[in-house]
């Protein structure tokens, strides 16, 4: 039996849910589930107290800046002190903050909150993606990620529409200490997981040797989808008639749950066919999702073209990924890890941003247009390198 101190022991190719990996799968639920539980609340909870639409949006810019600040320094991390500390670490900085929540409403505090849970999101992200790559087998590290990425998904179907539905049945202060014990109780899992990485890590900036290992491409492409994700998220609700939201709140539970289903089922496939005959084609179902949008108000166009971007986001989660991992040496994952979220969260923080300062001066529908453009001309560079 693995004890805590053992290195990483590779599962035999017919086996993917092995004891460590079911142990990872239960620490990012229980991660997740803390983070979406207060994705909408903590913005809920500063407007509540008179913090207005600005602290609500310092809030969320908070938590994301500062993880991909963080993002910068974890592979760095883990090559120093293995993944036992470090993801306890995350753990308990995207969990225990929650509790001060508890004693203030003051928006400096609540910030200096959404910092520090977005450091632990950074390394949870980065350090749990990195271990499964680490795991699995090679011959089944697609379908691995597609497993970790429903784990990741479910929490977020989860945890988005049930915070806000139990700040009204118990309240702010009891949701943030269950939030607290959902990230805290992954501690346990701990002592099942590798302290130490399978292979001594390079130390190599995040960014260093991007292009020549071939990373470049897969990165930019992913940024391009994620640009479109934040941007549904975020302006959907806020594009359509408030009469409507209900149908809103279908579509984006919609596009919710079609992305961890199609990054899981893209993993089975990528494993058989190779990731890169796949993105392109993932690529077209999102750019056509994001495209649906310029047809506002209808009801038709939304909801298939939410559950289309979701599919085509969840698809290209996985195989930009698989392919970034298939491209370098087990040496190189943290940095692999690193990649992928800071084109995750950049490209989720970038696009809102963008958009709001576009959409003031052409409406909504250009807007979404440009967007759906801008996800389309990311299939050409995926056409060129299949």
């Amino acid at each position: 039996m693995t004890t805590a101190c053992e290195p990483i022991q590779l599962p035999v190719a017919g086996r993917l849910l092995n004891g460590q990996f079911v142990r990872v799968l239960v620490m990012v639920f229980g991660s997740g589930l803390s983070m979406y539980l207060l994705t909408s609340v903590i913005p809920l909870y500063l407007a509540a107290n008179g913090a207005g639409g600005i602290g609500a949006g310092l809030s969320t810019a908070a938590m994301m800046f500062s993880a991909v600040g963080v993002e910068l320094l974890v592979p760095r991390m883990l090559a120093r002190w293995g993944y036992q500390l470090v993801l306890g670490l995350g753990l308990v900085l995207l969990g225990a903050p929650s509790m001060v929540l508890l004693t203030t409403v003051e928006l400096p505090l609540v910030l200096a909150v959404c910092v520090v849970r977005g450091a632990g999101l950074a390394i949870l992200v980065v350090g749990a993606v990195a271990l499964v790559a680490d795991l699995a087998p090679s011959t089944r590290r697609g379908e691995a990620l597609g497993v970790y990425g429903v784990a990741v998904g479910v929490p977020a179907v989860i945890g988005l529409p049930l915070g806000v539905y139990l700040t009204h049945v118990i309240g702010f202060g009891a949701l943030f200490v269950i939030a607290a014990v959902a990230s805290l109780a992954g501690l346990v899992t701990l002592t099942g997981l590798p302290a130490r990485v399978g292979t001594e890590e390079q130390h190599v900036q995040v960014l260093g040797g991007v292009r020549r290992s071939g990373l470049l491409m897969p990165t930019l492409v992913f940024a391009a989808v994620t640009v479109a994700a934040g941007i549904s998220v975020t302006f959907l609700p806020l594009a359509v008639a408030s009469d409507k939201q209900s149908m809103v709140a279908t579509a984006l539970l919609l596009q919710a749950i079609a992305a961890p289903l199609a990054r899981w089922l893209a993993g089975r496939y990528a494993d058989r066919i190779g990731p890169a005959k796949l993105l392109a084609p993932a690529l077209m179902f999102a750019a056509a999702g994001a495209g649906a949008l310029v047809l506002l108000p209808s009801t038709v166009a939304i909801l298939m073209g939410s559950t289309c971007f979701g599919i085509g986001f969840g698809a290209a989660q996985n195989l930009t990924l698989t392919l970034m991992y298939n491209r370098v040496d087990r040496a190189r994952y943290g940095q692999v890890s690193a990649l992928w979220n800071l084109a995750y969260d950049g490209g989720w923080g970038l696009g809102a941003l963008v958009f709001g300062a576009i959409v003031t001066g052409t409406g909504y529908q250009p807007a979404f247009a440009l967007t759906a453009a801008v996800v389309a001309l990311a299939v050409v560079p995926a056409l060129k390198r299949r």
